[in-house]
């Protein structure tokens, strides 16, 4: 029987308070995300986490003082695993999971892939939107702990699926619960976590525009089933520090939804599982703004989990890889997403 290792890639979060800390530092240490020479960014990076993980611990206590990402992300690889049990046949899956900056690092990761024995392997972000600062940088780090394991497996990629059909049908879904709830009268934000312009124009980086085509598919979704959605827009959160980022804000967006005198429904575009972008800076604070500005309904659209639509989209992502002729395949050799060759699409070689 052959055997299939699938590597479900995610940011990570703390455990626990005492790697709060710890945890921004290897975020802010990535060069995908600070851009200096290693001296420099290692010091920025004690810096920052130092600085901000008084606040961190505060958000994070919100949920009982750790990150839910990892158990979030554990039920989304069980059942992308029975998934492709049930699919493939004469081949046992096992999907793992590796974090970026917190623990199951990629180093633990491939120890329990090369005990596992596979005869091929898919990596699989759980990041729908490519990025030089999320895909990018796990694609890197996982090159180079495999290289350094010796780990040597056929392996494909999926970069990127803003638009996969079932996850925009699992946003879709989530969306009509959510308008249903909140009335008349309503605008909805398509929230994403947002990027210094620097990052986006230096590294020509394909993000924004695939977060405004995941929004647009799900917005033609509404429409093919007879429900046009008339206001809505993209906005970007979790702003920090003092670089420009890309826009709108999701805060200016809800202040300015209050002045135009809606309701607001907020779906969380970029977050395919709950942790603190949702559960805290979308369920207490922005609700806090939005009650403040004088917004009686608002309404946060659940991240999708484990929806069954997404699973199964997922598992189409890994099957549809396994046949790719080619290393990458975000969305199939004739429908690929990122067209410039100037961009950080990894699959602009293949063209």
């Amino acid at each position: 029987m052959k055997r299939l290792a699938v590597i479900a890639f995610n940011l990570g979060g703390p455990d626990g308070p005492a790697a709060v800390e710890p945890f921004l530092f290897n975020l802010f240490f990535d060069p995908a995300i600070i851009g200096m020479p290693r001296p420099l960014r290692w010091l920025l990076a004690k810096w920052i986490s130092k600085k901000r993980a008084p606040v961190a611990k505060d958000i994070y206590q919100h949920m009982g003082g750790k990150s839910p990402i990892l158990d979030l992300t554990r039920d989304q690889a069980k059942a992308l695993q029975a998934a492709l049990g049930a699919q493939l046949d004469g081949v046992e899956v096992q999907v793992f999971v590796s974090m970026r900056y917190w623990h199951p690092f990629s180093g633990e990761v491939v120890n329990d892939v090369k005990a596992f024995a596979p005869d091929q392997i898919v990596l699989l972000p759980l990041y729908p939107q490519f990025s030089t600062t999320t895909t990018e940088s796990s694609f890197i780090d996982w090159d180079a702990t495999t290289a350094q394991a010796g780990l040597d497996v056929p392996t494909k990629r999926v970069c990127c699926y803003p638009t996969e059909p079932g996850l925009i049908k699992a946003q879709t879904q989530l969306l009509q619960a959510a308008l249903a709830e909140a009335g008349e009268n309503v605008r909805v934000l398509f929230s994403a976590h947002g990027l210094p312009k620097k990052i986006v124009e230096g590294k020509r980086d394909p993000y924004p525009d695939h977060v405004a085509r995941g929004a647009q598919a799900i917005v033609d979704a509404l429409a093919d089933q007879g429900a046009p959605l008339n206001d809505w827009l993209v906005c970007y959160q979790s702003r920090v520090g003092r670089l420009e980022w890309i826009g709108p804000s999701t805060e200016d967006e809800i202040k300015r939804a209050a002045r135009d005198g809606k309701s607001l429904v907020v779906l969380p575009l970029a977050f395919v599982s709950e942790h603190s972008e949702t559960l805290v800076e979308l369920d207490i604070e922005y609700r806090e703004l939005a009650h403040a500005e004088g917004i009686t309904t608002y309404v946060r659209v659940p991240a999708v989990g484990v929806h069954a639509d997404f699973i199964a989209g997922l598992a189409a992502l890994v099957q549809g890889a396994l046949q790719a002729e080619t290393e990458f395949c975000p969305q199939g050799a004739e429908d690929r997403l990122c067209l410039a060759f100037d961009r950080a699409c990894p699959a602009r070689t293949i063209r």
